[in-house]
């Protein structure tokens, strides 16, 4: 499957709608973080990865790794608009009766490569896949499946973070691609008052990644830097990808606050609104 951009961008606002109206109907959540990934996921799932909802557990298929479980709604939105599953259920999102859970859960969910939640656990696993990837590889003439891992900024406060990494670049995954979600917010405010990051760049370069730093939110830009990720040799490949969060609903951008807290009935209607707008501006 391969959307143009226009497509994609359009894609991306569906995601968002159902991200916000999973969070008002649950009232429990994680937007801003979820938002703000929502470009990057649209793109991997409809024009990059080699997937197929029909069949989840492919052989040879790409997978996706949610590193940051908590925006969990922005996995759950973006497999059911690809078709792993029915989009009413994103509705039960946390529900006591619902298997769509606050973290992304690996035996219940088709489409879910890795149960996520603590933070750096998951590019860890990413590391662990993309390694038994090459182990795996019987030929030089098949096409080796690629690993993507979506990363949240707060979550490379975490040392296992850079464990992961230095592991990657120790074994030269080069079938292995991360994507920093740089929103420059965590729960608890700005990254740089929290325990900066910086240089986010340098150090992933420092263990021996390739690095990009783009705009998180120009879809050319995210196509064009996944293609060139999928092009490089002999290193893991990491995206920094400037973004906002809460992209796509005013009030929820670049508003710590909206971290981990779901809309009311007034704001829920603001923030459809505002999406619906925009999906008609994309016509």
């Amino acid at each position: 499957m391969k959307l143009s951009s226009d497509a994609l961008r359009a894609k991306a606002v569906e995601v968002r709608k159902d991200i916000v109206k999973s969070l008002y109907h649950s009232q429990s959540g994680h937007p801003g973080g979820s938002l703000s990934g929502t470009d990057i996921a649209t793109a991997l799932y409809f024009n990059v990865m080699n997937i197929d909802p029909e069949n989840p557990k492919m052989k040879g298929r790409d997978k996706f790794v949610l590193s940051k479980g908590h925006a969990a709604p922005l996995l759950y939105a973006v497999l059911a608009e690809r078709g792993y599953f029915d989009k009413e259920e994103l509705w039960g999102l946390r529900k006591i009766d619902s298997r769509l859970q606050g973290h992304p859960d690996m035996k219940n969910i088709p489409g879910v490569e890795m149960s996520t939640g603590s933070l750096g656990q998951g590019i860890s696993c990413a590391v662990g896949m993309a390694l038994a990837g090459k182990l795996d590889k019987k030929c030089d003439c098949c096409k080796q499946p690629r690993v993507y891992a979506l990363l949240g900024d707060g979550e490379l406060q975490e040392g296992l973070v850079w464990e992961a990494a230095m592991s990657a670049g120790h074994y030269h995954l080069d079938n292995l691609t991360a994507i920093v979600d740089w929103n420059g917010l965590q729960i608890d405010g700005k990254n740089d008052d929290v325990m900066t990051v910086r240089p986010i760049d340098e150090k992933f370069a420092a263990f021996g990644w390739d690095v990009q730093l783009i705009d998180g939110h120009d879809m050319d830009a995210i196509l064009e830097a996944l293609e060139k990720a999928a092009q490089v040799k002999g290193k893991p490949s990491v995206i920094v990808a400037k973004t906002v969060k809460g992209k796509g609903v005013s009030f929820m951008e670049n508003n710590a606050g909206w971290h981990g807290k779901a809309p009311n009935e007034e704001q829920y209607n603001q923030a459809m609104a505002e999406l619906e707008a925009a999906a008609a501006a994309l016509k």
